[in-house]
């Protein structure tokens, strides 16, 4: 789904989120009128020899009964069928009422229009499991991790895909128990694979998840594309997308309304995430829109510490948003954020437009080392326009260890009614710019003709072709 071309981010905000829309009606409009015939087509990484329903295994689509059961009963039959041509599960119409269960390689999960996957709220359907190497410990708490509603680990090929199909991971409840301080356990994230390769995640709708929506960890060949997330802007830690330690990353054509970063790049937690040292490197984010009032568009950090290098982001889109990237790093992160390229950004009614911090004090423990500082280098900045922003930078490094090699060009910022009186915040920084207005701070003066680097060769997975992947709706197991 193209809902923009490349070059015009200049255009008017609110035109591109009506477009986006217009668009998403026709699309799913033209996926009613497939679907009334027997033959559905999707694009895949790679297609499948096999098909089953889920149907086929006694899933019952009222919305009450428990498929738990039957989703992992399907995927353990259809695991077989890996070494000959792989199987598509198909959830049809319906709604599936589920607890966790996980993945098989070579393996399609297909959820059609009209099927909505309806997440479990008994914390009993979802299995504590281990913190993640990389953190030390969970994320809301000390103890473990509730299981991702949709997981699995060491696979391979794995597709999660629809015709604008619905997840719905019914959050509230664990929304509640998080602001009551009520868990000793992370909540479930709604899609989280792990140490597994070529992932596409792709045209479907996530709403509510009890956490992070999609959270891919070290993994490596990904594609996440033609997603609309949404959740209420007040639920806690609902990021929407969250590559960890990953490599080789493909985002776009997403659609993000959150109570947190909209997309959050990560690598791990202080001691754990430096001792673990797997990076998040080689990601192209494109053609994002964005509603985060609390946070970010894009966030780099701030778990951090195995390293974040070489993410690009183009046509980024935002509204009603607290800024547009930000660096979050902190004493004690270690490791390095280096060479990010962002170029178009077009943003309406923001608190900053470009915010970084080097003092974000989240820790797992009192075991972190307060001198391992973290390395800031390489940052730029290139075609931004922004309109009703209260503060156009806040920008800041860690005493005694600066960061530098920042570089904005070609930036129009334009104030709020009632903007802050200083409008660049700069401390422990350095760079250059060109053509910023309005007028930028000292330690990034304008020498007037400064473009910022953007690579012009592709991220790999950037030239992988999908496949055109099919089902029969009369279709039966074999």
């Amino acid at each position: 789904m193209v809902l923009y071309q490349p070059s015009t981010f200049t255009t008017n905000l609110v035109s591109s989120l009506l477009l986006l829309g217009l668009m998403q009606l026709c699309v799913i409009e033209c996926r009613r009128h497939v679907l009334s015939g027997s033959e559905v087509t999707y694009p895949a990484i790679n297609c499948r020899k096999h098909t089953a329903f889920l149907t086929d295994f006694g899933g019952k689509g009222d919305g009450v009964t428990s498929n738990t059961a039957v989703f992992q009963n399907a995927v353990k039959n259809l695991s077989q069928y890996g070494d000959d041509g792989g199987a598509q599960l198909i959830v049809p119409p319906g709604k599936w009422l589920t607890g966790s269960f996980n993945l098989t390689s070579h393996f399609t999960l297909f959820i059609q229009f009209g099927a909505v996957i309806l997440a479990s709220q008994d914390e009993g359907d979802y299995p504590l499991v281990e913190p993640l190497p990389s953190y030390g410990q969970g994320r809301d708490g000390p103890g473990g991790r509730f299981s991702s509603l949709i997981g699995g680990s060491h696979l391979t090929d794995v597709v999660i895909t629809g015709d604008n199909g619905t997840i719905d991971g019914q959050g509230s409840i664990w929304w509640t128990k998080f602001h009551e301080k009520k868990l000793k356990n992370t909540r479930p994230y709604l899609i989280e694979l792990t140490y597994s390769t070529q992932i596409q995640i792709s045209n479907l709708t996530l709403i509510d998840s009890p956490s992070w929506f999609v959270h891919p960890v070290y993994s490596s060949d990904i594609i996440i594309q033609g997603l609309t997330i949404t959740a209420p802007i007040d639920s806690p830690n609902t990021d929407g997308i969250d590559p960890d330690s990953c490599k080789n990353v493909k985002i776009q054509d997403v659609y993000v309304v959150s109570g947190d970063d909209c997309i959050a790049v990560k690598s791990g937690w202080d001691e754990y995430g430096i001792k673990f040292g797997m990076p998040t490197e080689q990601m192209i984010i494109r053609r994002l829109t964005c509603i985060s009032p609390d946070s970010a568009v894009i966030a780099l950090g701030s778990e951090m510490s195995g390293g974040i290098k070489d993410i690009r982001a183009e046509d980024i889109s935002a509204i009603n948003s607290e800024s547009g990237i930000r660096i979050k790093t902190a004493p004690g992160r270690g490791a390095y954020i280096t060479d990010i390229f962002v170029d178009g950004m077009n943003l309406q009614t923001m608190k900053y437009v470009f915010w970084t911090t080097g003092a974000y004090g989240q820790h797992p423990d009192p075991g972190y080392d307060p001198e391992a500082l973290p390395k800031v280098d390489r940052i730029n900045y290139r075609n931004v326009v922004a309109k009703n922003v209260t503060m156009a930078g806040n920008m800041g490094g860690i005493e005694g260890d600066p960061f530098t090699g920042f570089c904005l060009s070609n930036v129009t910022i334009g104030l709020s009614e009632k903007p802050k009186k200083l409008q660049w915040n700069c401390t422990d920084i350095s760079g250059v710019s060109s053509n910023v207005t309005p007028q930028i701070c000292e330690f990034l003066p304008d020498n007037g003709s400064t473009k910022c680097d953007y690579p012009s060769e592709p991220v790999p997975i950037d030239t992988v072709q999908l496949q055109t992947c099919s089902f029969s709706t009369k279709s039966q197991i074999m």
